[in-house]
């Protein structure tokens, strides 16, 4: 049976890498649940512009529907980077009336530019909203079997409770909510899904490469259509959502069930240190003597913040001065540091001495590079760095080597 989509339509912009396109979570969904072969309808608000871009991507797709609800003007995301937070422009300062939705199997994100008010016997639930998630029934919405998905803070904001544990809130949340099935997803650490019958953590994947905008989208749209059209158990389709969203991350490509089916893939290694509470630190080694370098290191400091590391920044935590002054502290911190990202264009002298430092001590160094040739980089490929040409692979590298420590 068709599974409805509703949600924003946004047109994405991102410098770098470069990417522009028309998407938005309900998209995005939409699409991911077509591609693996499931009937799907999109229900969303859209200008002429974006209903055409979605009718191009529907003529490659059979069981991929449009029926939407015509506005003037459209929500764009803009992005820096891939981890940068975006600039989004063009929310309307009246919201649009309510898209009403009644049907079997419902996929209902929140919105910035409206709401949909769901009716279904099968729901997921994913309030998307980074200033404060709103409860599914808030808006009269109702289901008779419902999922609903967020992240740790969502959670935590929507339960009331700060700095409690997902087995403390996921229960709490599925009474307040009337939900069957809560899932909490905690980054490296996978999703905890919560049922009456227990509960259980599936694990996230590491990827070669890491493509982060609108992975959050990817993983609802396979659970959705795993757990309502497949019938999957809420933990299998949490898992196969899981291997789904490291596929598109790898890839930036949405998955067919063949490309699930060989996708081969192993879980983010999580040491027992690092889940008995043991914090790990990075090293930031990178050069700071003009504007662009400062920035670049204020980004990395900024980024590895956000994964939850510990950050020594030379720049930062020791400042400029002579060589008595800086080096023997800098040193020291490599020294009590556990894993090093290393910003390498331009071959700054005393960056490629501090990752040949902390290879010595056997410490994990992630060297990010976009314009450096190969042959520069011989010494640090040699000696087993991990080699990065992308900005938020590296950050992710850096990750996931330091949590399996």
């Amino acid at each position: 049976m068709t599974i409805h989509v509703v949600g924003g339509v946004y047109r994405e912009y991102c410098v770098h890498p470069r990417w522009y396109d028309v998407f938005g979570s309900a998209g995005r969904a939409a699409l991911a649940i077509a591609t693996a072969g499931s009937p799907v309808v999109l229900r969303s608000y859209t200008t002429d512009a974006t209903l055409g871009v979605l009718n191009e991507k529907a003529a490659w797709l059979d069981s991929f529907k449009v029926a939407s609800v015509p506005i003037e003007s459209e929500v764009s995301f803009k992005y820096l980077h891939d981890m940068a937070v975006p600039e989004i422009v063009g929310i309307p300062s009246v919201p649009h009336k309510p898209i009403q939705v009644t049907e079997e199997k419902v996929l209902r994100f929140g919105m910035l530019e409206g709401d949909a008010v769901v009716h279904a016997t099968w729901a997921v639930y994913d309030p998307q909203n980074a200033h404060g998630p709103a409860p599914f029934g808030a808006n009269g919405s109702t289901a008779s079997h419902l999922t609903i998905v967020l992240n740790s803070w969502e959670a935590t904001q929507l339960a009331d409770m700060s700095d409690a544990s997902p087995e403390i809130i996921a229960p709490i949340l599925a009474a307040k909510e009337k939900a069957e099935v809560v899932i909490i997803k905690m980054g490296p650490h996978g999703a905890f899904v919560w049922t009456a019958g227990g509960s259980v953590q599936v694990p996230a994947y590491r990827t070669k490469r890491v493509w982060k905008i609108g992975s959050g989208d990817c993983f609802v749209a396979h659970f959705a259509n795993a757990w309502m059209h497949d019938g999957l158990s809420p933990a299998e389709a949490a898992d196969l959502a899981s291997r789904a969203t490291a596929y598109y991350c790898e890839t930036q490509g949405l998955p067919t069930r063949d490309n699930l089916a060989s996708y081969a893939v192993s879980p983010v290694e999580l040491s027992a240190e690092y889940l008995a509470g043991k914090q790990r630190q990075v090293y930031l080694a990178g050069p700071f003597f003009d504007l662009m370098q400062i920035w670049m290191v204020e980004q990395a400091l900024t980024n590895l913040k956000g994964l939850g590391l510990k950050v020594f920044s030379p720049y930062h935590d020791v400042g400029l001065g002579s060589a008595d002054d800086v080096v023997g502290k800098d040193l020291e911190a490599i020294v009590d540091s556990d894993v090093v990202f290393a910003i390498t264009d331009g071959l700054d002298a005393g960056t490629v001495y501090e990752i040949g430092y902390a290879r010595a001590l056997g410490k994990p160094v992630v060297v990010y590079s976009e314009r450096q040739h190969p042959e520069n980089l011989k010494m640090m490929e040699g000696s087993d760095c991990i080699m990065c040409t992308d900005y938020t692979t590296a950050l992710y590298s850096t990750l996931w080597e330091a949590l399996k420590l």
